[in-house]
């Protein structure tokens, strides 16, 4: 009866919206799959039930079937997903001819960590020298195995030095993989045994694996105590080799300078074997001199770092203010000027440096209506939308998702004017995400109407306005929390254009007097994360800084990440601990800036914006 009553509903139904019903029962699989893929012939959305009933039995399928999906669907985002699966499970089977085949027709973007070990394993049973040299980097760099990766390891059997395979020990213990630890050492002489990992202390230190042992106990001990891991490792100098001391130094290090102890870290610093530094390692090192303020440290380090990190826009921003500081003015303004043309944090405090900021916003470039027109056109964009009205009607996240990666594919290789055009597009049907995906890749040509969106202006201003709080820096924190997806939900259960989590929702509604309430509504959302801002604003001294670091990782850490002292705005997030925090505050203080821009508040410069941190 049930199924009757559905068939009738879908004859009611217009063809399209029938068509969409049909897609979505098959997503599921079972008797509606092979419907599906009756009913959606000849649409723009004929190759998904095809592809789904293709990928749900990749592993029995033969090459035809995939060969004939790909040559019907070829330039297509379902045709490259299809394809590095593909490839993947013809490296299982060791089908090294046609997965050589595969491999070469994928873009370079589309080749995953474990597609390119798989191509890595085949040059390296051919007796490419190149590919040997490539798996060992990986070997002793590359903390995870996907399915790929580990064959190649396996491959490397015989081919690395007792040296390498304790060096990737070191690395496993480090991550806290024990067992993948233990296991490595097996291929030693003297493999670590069931103890040394579980209960890792000094022991005998005349062999590799009780020194590993010990220095493993010193690296745990420093994430809590770094002071005492240090007591406990210049114990043992005398009795290590240097190299292992060194190491020990640098792990140390780092743990102190995560801690905020720049001075312990620093101190642990001048000890570590440079040759063994992470790329993390040494940009702990910087941080803990920035937050002493020892810049002649600054300066050294950035220098001594590699030169790919030494390039990134973070250090370049900070080697230039150590050189500043040290009265290399011109030196100085070499570097702000190679990063002063990125709108992130770094370009725009660069540009504060030079002086030629203030809230300036690029030009506005606007699409021609033939420019939107022909956009439409592109049918992985046309796809895109397509699936984005069918996760809005039926509430269907995994179809907004397809619906990401089909604007993904569509906006590779375009150019600035069609990257507009397709912002406008998303902008026009809601697709904020996606708007702001493609506005944000443009180069030289520019809106930042469109890069800075403001939906739902009416509720954020209104309430910005009751609580007194600066709507650039509203709006800049609700880019970063949810990119305007109203019906947003985080990995932890946060939810909305704001990103609250349940019991902080509850708090403040309660607070606030209100009954009953969805999360999710716009308008409640903002009222409730404003109001949050707002609180956590009042009760750390009014500091936009730290208020947005309490947003996002609580009051109590905003507090404790403050140094004893007064302390440059910009050095307290550069210092924050947790990377995604760090990111979090630097993004939402340079969103500010840019939406002050074309919303009419007070255009500070982001340093300005940075300010002070008080001491604690």
């Amino acid at each position: 009866m049930k199924k009757l009553l559905y068939l009738a509903c879908l004859a009611s139904l217009p063809a399209w919206a029938a068509l969409d019903a049909d897609l979505v029962a098959a997503r599921n699989g079972g008797p509606a799959l092979f419907a599906a893929q009756d009913s959606a012939q000849g649409t723009v959305l004929e190759s998904y039930p095809r592809y789904w009933a293709l990928s749900r039995n990749l592993d029995a399928a033969g090459s035809g079937e995939v060969q004939a999906f790909l040559q019907r669907y070829a330039d297509s985002a379902l045709a490259e997903k299809l394809r590095l699966d593909w490839a993947k499970r013809l490296a299982r089977s060791e089908a090294w001819a046609e997965f050589a085949q595969e491999y070469a027709k994928l873009p370079a973007v589309a080749r995953d960590d474990d597609v390119q070990c798989s191509d890595t394993l085949l040059r390296l049973k051919q007796g490419d020298g190149e590919a040997l040299a490539q798996a060992r980097q990986r070997w002793l760099t590359q903390r995870t195995a996907t399915p790929g990766c580990a064959a190649l390891f396996d491959q490397l059997s015989g081919r690395l030095s007792e040296a390498d395979i304790w060096r990737r020990v070191r690395l496993m213990l480090a991550a806290g993989n024990v067992n993948s630890a233990r296991a490595i050492s097996q291929a030693t002489g003297q493999p670590l045994s069931a103890a040394q990992v579980t209960s890792p202390g000094v022991g005998d230190l005349s062999t590799q694996a009780g020194r590993e042992s010990a220095l493993f106990a010193i690296v745990r001990q420093a994430k809590n105590d770094p002071q005492g891991a240090g007591q406990l490792l210049a114990s043992l100098e005398g009795r290590l080799p240097k190299t292992d001391a060194g190491y020990g130094w640098g792990q140390v290090g780092m743990a102190a300078a995560k801690r905020q102890d720049g001075w312990g870290a620093l101190s642990a610093y001048a000890k570590a074997d440079k040759r063994q530094l992470s790329d993390e390692q040494w940009e702990w090192w910087a941080r803990a001199a920035l937050r002493v303020g020892h810049w002649e440290t600054v300066a050294q380090v950035t220098e001594d770092m590699p030169e790919a990190l030494r390039n990134q826009p973070a250090w370049t921003y900070w080697q230039g203010r150590a050189l500043k500081q040290r009265g290399k003015t011109q030196d100085a303004n070499q570097r702000f000027t190679r990063i002063s043309q990125l709108n992130s944090f770094y370009g725009l405090l660069a540009r504060d440096e030079l002086g030629t900021s203030v809230g300036e916003t690029p030009a506005r470039y606007t699409p021609s209506e033939q420019e939107i027109a022909s956009m439409r056109q592109n049918p992985s964009l046309a796809r895109a939308l397509a699936l984005f009205d069918i996760a809005q009607r039926f509430a269907r996240p995994e179809f907004r998702e397809d619906a990401k990666r089909e604007w993904r594919f569509a906006m590779r290789n375009q150019p600035d004017e069609s990257l507009l055009a397709a912002a406008e597009i998303g902008r026009q049907a809601g697709f904020y995400d996606m708007a702001i995906y493609s506005a944000d890749r443009t180069v030289n040509l520019h809106d930042f109407t469109l890069r800075y969106l403001s939906p739902y202006r009416d509720a954020t201003q209104r309430y910005a306005r009751q609580l007194n709080l600066d709507e650039a820096w509203v709006y800049g924190l609700i880019r970063q929390e949810s990119r305007f997806v109203h019906i947003a939900r985080s990995g932890v259960g946060a939810s909305g254009l704001m990103q609250l989590m349940p019991a902080t929702a509850k708090w403040v509604a309660n607070k606030m007097g209100l009954g009953s309430f969805s999360v999710n509504d716009v308008s409640t959302n903002i009222q409730l994360g404003t109001w949050y801002l707002r609180h956590v604003f009042d009760g750390l001294d009014d500091n936009a800084v730290l208020a947005t670091a309490a947003y996002n990782a609580g009051p109590g850490r905003a507090r404790a990440w403050q140094s004893g002292d007064t302390l440059e705005g910009a050095i307290y997030a550069e210092t924050i601990p947790f990377t995604e925090t760090r990111d979090y505050v630097q993004k939402v203080m340079a969103n500010a800036v840019h939406y002050s821009g074309h919303l009419g508040s007070a255009r500070l410069r982001l340093k300005d914006r940075m300010g002070w941190i008080p001491g604690r």
